[in-house]
């Protein structure tokens, strides 16, 4: 353990760098321990406060911006591939759809503390067209806040995290197989809770060209697109009903019952 802290002191911001990088491009690594030791090293001068909350900021800024570019370019595509890479459920681009209507770009000041959540954020302002601008300067302030709350946490509570790694210390690599263990168990998890909720929504599917072909015929369909205001933009049916998942129990009268329903999800 003292040679994972030497190694920190020594090398500290190129680490917290490219995990910090690596965290924000939906990588599932943790990089909160890795803040809350450059914080109390920055409290005894191996490292220098300032330096650690920049390049973690940096970090934080570069990959929300790619996501950001990525989310405007290609749009739902990148929230998918989000979802696969962060082994986060589908449905959390659901959730950060509704969040972000409801609260804007506002949302981005505090969507770095809430795991999953935090992945689609950025390309999902992307995929809304907001203003790139606006988004740098809120995706900012947000990374600036959440640097900062953990950097801080450990510069203040420098002498407890000392004890803590004392103590873990005692335990040699005992204590650093039980990390790994414990980071896979933690991806292992995340898998299963992931491969649960695919198998949870599995009901029959129809492709988009199959499903032009069958109105290309004059089949009555009822076509109803769930998906948020967001989504709804990237792709629109002009013979679908918009009714937003949400508002499902209090507009369900204005689907048709006499023909075959079609849903329309993201």
């Amino acid at each position: 353990m003292n040679e994972t802290i030497e190694l920190v002191a020594k090398h500290g911001y190129v680490l917290l760098f490219f995990l910090v990088l690596a965290e924000q491009a939906a990588i599932p690594i943790p990089s909160v321990p890795l803040l809350l030791i450059s914080g109390s090293l920055a409290r005894t001068k191996q490292l220098d406060l300032s330096a650690v909350l920049v390049c973690a900021l940096t970090a934080c800024v570069i990959a929300d911006n790619a996501w950001f570019q990525l989310g405007r370019r290609f749009r739902i595509k990148t929230l998918r591939f989000i979802c696969i890479v962060s082994l986060e459920p589908d449905s959390c681009v659901r959730k950060t759809e509704n969040v972000f209507a409801k609260y804007g770009l506002n949302w981005l000041l505090v969507s770095k503390f809430i795991p999953g959540l935090n992945a689609v954020a950025a390309p999902l302002a992307g995929a809304s067209n907001a203003r790139f601008f606006r988004f740098l300067f809120f995706d900012t302030l947000g990374a600036l806040v959440w640097t900062g709350v953990y950097v801080f946490a450990g510069y203040l509570l420098s002498d407890e995290l000392e004890v803590g790694i004392a103590y873990a210390s005692r335990f040699g690599s005992g204590f650093l197989l039980f990390v790994v263990v414990a980071f896979a168990g933690w991806v292992g998890w995340k898998f299963i809770e992931r491969r649960r909720f695919l198998q949870s929504i599995r009901v029959e599917r129809i492709g988009a060209r199959d499903l032009n072909a069958l109105l290309s015929r004059g089949l009555e369909l009822a076509v109803i697109d769930v998906r948020s205001h967001v989504s709804h933009s990237d792709a629109v049916i002009p013979e679908a009903l918009h009714i937003p998942l949400e508002q499902l129990p209090t507009r369900h009268n204005e689907i048709p019952r006499d023909r075959y329903i079609v849903l329309v999800c993201t």
